[in-house]
């Protein structure tokens, strides 16, 4: 293998231009040429290649977002969409593909898998969503921003004794509201893998403000609902008004931080490993900080689920 394709597909996570690079450098290392793939599927049915080398990556590690750029393709859901994009890349020379991103984007490189084109996965997506392993490139640098907002609208909660709702991403899954609600000190934690005990929230609530907290925060998982509606709902149920804050993309931006880099220089060096190994339909990750990789078509019928004794961790802290 001489030439092999990297592309970024999805909602975009910081670190993904990290992954890029190491990508890229670890082939060169092994006398193996990189062509970047703009746009994603959509770009790969387009043939919008662009050749990568040492210096088209140099100056990207710490840059958000994806230098390929990022869209999603309805066109490469059929199969002869798919069969345009296989053509393109044999036209190319491509003989591998190292797919960035999220579980989306890993049943296109089963697919591609599966058509003869060897196809290896690095899990780019906020939401840590995928099973098998311990963090997807994205999400600490998505808690870590989560969390300096939960902190900074802490301040002005206690100046005006109210409380306030902080919705945070995780359309199914809330990871991102647990650890960063654990970690920037929330009352009460909303996530879409448990039922919402509004009762329980509004009791919460009344015991602080009767043991004379001047403010309460709660985050909430879009997944779990409209963080307006839960508002409503707590001030049905108490005295207790609250203000709204939906964090959105802003959990996606900005430069990635030091655990996102390392991760994806790690997994992405690994990847072009694994390609030129003869490996294909594989999803690389670490798993209690050690590299792994796992079948690919395995990983995307697994669920990942929040760790209840996490959530647990969360009720008692929230006393």
């Amino acid at each position: 293998m001489r030439t092999i394709g990297v592309l970024t597909s999805g909602g975009d996570a910081p670190g993904m231009n990290a992954a890029i690079r190491a990508v890229v450098r670890q082939a060169a290392a092994l006398n193996t040429e990189v062509i970047g793939i703009a746009r994603g599927y959509a770009g790969l049915i387009q043939g919008d290649f662009r050749r990568l080398n040492t210096s088209t990556v140099g100056g990207i590690i710490h840059r958000g977002g994806t230098i390929l750029l990022t869209a999603r393709s309805e066109e490469f859901r059929t199969e002869a969409g798919r069969a345009i994009a296989v053509d393109n890349l044999r036209r190319e020379g491509i003989e591998g593909l190292v797919v960035i991103g999220g579980d989306g984007s890993f049943h296109g490189a089963v697919h591609l898998a599966k058509k003869g084109i060897p196809a290896i996965g690095i899990p780019g997506t906020i939401d840590n969503d995928l099973a098998g392993i311990d963090y997807t490139i994205g999400f600490d640098t998505a808690v870590n921003t989560a969390v300096e907002a939960i902190s900074r609208i802490r301040d002005t909660a206690t100046s005006h004794e109210r409380v306030f709702i902080i919705e945070v991403m995780g359309r199914h899954c809330g990871q991102i509201a647990l650890t960063s609600g654990i970690a920037g000190g929330a009352e009460s934690i909303l996530v879409p893998e448990y039922p919402v005990d509004y009762d329980q929230v509004v009791e919460r609530l009344e015991r602080g403000r009767h043991r004379g907290k001047l403010h309460s925060v709660i985050v909430l998982a879009e997944g779990v609902g409209s963080a307006l509606n839960v508002s409503q709902e707590i001030a049905r149920r108490s005295k207790l008004e609250s203000r709204v804050t939906i964090l959105g993309h802003i959990q996606r931006g900005g430069a990635p931080t030091a655990f996102d880099c390392l991760l994806a220089s790690r997994l992405g060096a690994r990847a072009v490993e694994l390609l030129l190994a003869g490996a294909s339909s594989r999803m690389v990750g670490t798993a209690a900080s050690q590299l792994v990789d796992w079948d690919l078509e395995t990983i995307l019928k697994e669920k990942k689920s929040i760790d209840p004794d996490l959530y647990r961790l969360a009720e008692v802290l929230a006393l």
